[in-house]
């Protein structure tokens, strides 16, 4: 491999002890890792916290085969190695990147295709709030959900990291977007990045509430995090021809509903997750986003919402702020 300055022989990283509660997060030494001959290593500046770090830590959404026992999904930094078959980058390139894992750690390796320039005028910490967010978005929404202007959209947890990148860009893609969250505050800030509509669901059904602002038709397109009994209610809120797309189940992966209203409204109901696809797959990914959406980015049309900064060794203090629920946009974590 190439490398492009002095690299340490050990790096500080943040582990899982054992699973649990977020104490279980320690700071510990490990070899910095060798890029392969398609890889780069990236010396870290930021991490983005993610909800499938949470599940890891508690013993609950195991690493794919390969990647690293370590948390962390999504980096920014510096190129600090390349390998022998890489192409396209170079020492000291900044770039942002989606890993399978390793990302709580001052170095980390991944697939060169799997990374992407910073865009113009942005920080480390902003940079890597991108990868996670808008590969899933841009896979679910437009990929497989086929969002196009002109549609309505109900996205569910609207103040989250997914939520407001969804927002902004089914927005900016010309989308009639509605939201749930779960108090005022949220609702506010869901509005101001355009949400046509944030519905608070601790006060307000969301099936009625889209019911009445499209007219009675319903929504032609749902991103969905919940599960359990949204289920039923996205098939009552989806308009006929309407698409549903699961990304994660926080309230449950069971559930119970009449599947009769979704073969009279003919809707489609499909899902993925991202962590275990395939880095071809990624790699597509990012060249739709590099063409796509990073020109947006660019001219700040489109930008994270960043909530909350941790150091790397505080890691146990981003996850008890997840957990809590009061976030809104990321919550990161400072590397440098």
């Amino acid at each position: 491999m190439a490398r492009t300055a002095s690299i340490p022989a050990l790096m500080t990283v943040v582990a899982i002890s054992e699973p649990g509660g977020p104490r279980v997060l320690k700071p510990e030494q490990r070899e910095v890792p060798r890029p392969g001959p398609s890889e780069i290593l990236i010396r870290v500046r930021a991490a983005g916290v993610n909800r499938p770090d949470v599940q890891q830590r508690k013993g609950l959404y195991p690493p794919p085969p390969g990647a690293s026992d370590l948390p962390g999904l999504e980096v920014a930094g510096e190129v600090a190695a390349v390998g022998a078959e890489v192409k396209r980058w170079h020492g000291g390139d900044t770039v942002t990147a989606l890993t399978s894992g390793g990302g709580y750690a001052e170095y980390v390796t991944v697939h060169e295709s799997n990374a992407l320039p910073v865009p113009g005028g942005f920080t480390f910490t902003e940079a890597a709030a991108l990868p996670e967010n808008y590969f899933t978005v841009w896979h679910n929404v437009f990929q497989r959900g086929g969002l196009k202007a002109g549609e309505t959209f109900l996205i569910h947890g609207g103040s989250s990291g997914i939520g407001t990148t969804a927002i902004q860009l089914a927005s900016a893609f010309g989308a009639r977007v509605f939201t749930t969250a779960g108090s005022a505050e949220k609702c506010a800030a869901c509005i101001k990045l355009g949400a046509e509509r944030a519905i608070n669901y601790r006060e307000e059904d969301f099936v009625d509430a889209v019911k009445q602002a499209t007219g009675g038709k319903g929504v032609n397109l749902i991103l969905d995090m919940v599960g359990g009994d949204y289920v039923a209610r996205n098939y009552h809120a989806a308009a006929v021809e309407g698409r549903i797309v699961q990304i994660a189940t926080q309230d449950g992966a069971v559930a119970s509903t009449d599947f009769s209203r979704l073969m009279v409204k003919r809707l489609t109901h499909t899902g993925s997750t991202l962590r275990p696809r395939t880095v071809e797959f990624k790699g597509e990914v990012a060249r739709e986003l590099e063409t796509h959406v990073w020109p947006l980015l660019e001219a700040r049309r489109v930008a994270p919402v960043l909530d909350m900064i941790f150091p790397l060794s505080e890691a146990w203090r981003a996850h008890e702020r997840m957990e809590e629920g009061d976030h809104v946009g990321k919550i990161m974590l400072d590397v440098a």
